[in-house]
């Protein structure tokens, strides 16, 4: 599969632009995603981005087709099990608008009425296959297409001695693309399961994690992140 990665040994990112491997880094997951200081983030996995007034209906039916929803949701499990914090970072608008600028193409699609996401209303909610359970962590925005800048998610990871990031969601095109870069300039070592995220087109996400995200994060399979949190591996 082209956006997995490796479950240990070296870590190689390939520069897009010169064609030539510019990273050689020794992984070792397990110590990497030690519950300890590991939190699980979850990108607008939210009923109004999959539901039937989709803005992106080509993303939802990508996510759907490709298992990603599952996906998250085995992750979400093992983390719950391992004591690992799940943060679902979600977006929502108040009624009336204020606070949320539509100072984008995608915003202002979003702002005119594909799918809402009114705080409080069915669409804003976390789609139920993620629950959420009551242990889990809401940090949702108000304004742009990322989850760090002007919300809690920094300071709440900061409050859990959380360390590493496993993230996932919706999609690369944007919001994951920025929930990474974002997170590696807070200090975060990021975990992208590439099985965990989607984008469209296909071909387009792929170049993303190829190009961009290998750059900034260490990609895996969910299988991996399962498997280093299985109780044999964490003895």
């Amino acid at each position: 599969m082209p956006r997995s990665g490796p479950r240990s040994g070296r870590h190689r990112a390939d520069d897009a632009l010169t064609g030539r491997t510019i990273a050689a880094m020794p992984v070792d997951l397990a110590a990497m995603l030690a519950p300890s200081h590991t939190a699980m983030l979850t990108m607008e996995m939210q009923r109004g981005v999959f539901g039937t007034r989709s803005p992106v209906p080509d993303l939802a039916r990508v996510v759907r087709e490709d298992g990603v929803i599952a996906n998250i949701r085995r992750l979400a499990e093992a983390a719950r099990a391992t004591g690992v914090p799940v943060v679902h970072c979600t977006v929502e608008r108040r009624a009336d608008g204020a606070g949320s600028a539509d100072n984008c193409p995608l915003l202002h699609v979003v702002a005119k009425g594909g799918g809402g996401m009114t705080a409080g209303s069915p669409a804003a909610a976390v789609i139920d296959e993620l629950g959420p359970d009551p242990a889990d962590i809401i940090c949702p925005r108000a304004h742009g297409v990322s989850p760090f800048i002007g919300t809690t998610l920094d300071p709440t990871l900061r409050s859990l001695g959380v360390r590493t990031v496993i993230a996932s969601g919706v999609s690369v095109n944007l919001g994951v693309l920025g929930m990474v870069i974002e997170a590696v300039n807070f200090g975060y070592t990021v975990v992208l399961p590439t099985d965990a995220t989607a984008g469209f087109p296909r071909e387009y996400a792929d170049a993303v994690c190829n190009g961009t995200l290998a750059l900034l994060a260490t990609r895996v399979t969910t299988d991996d992140v399962i498997a280093v949190w299985t109780p044999s591996a964490l003895q």
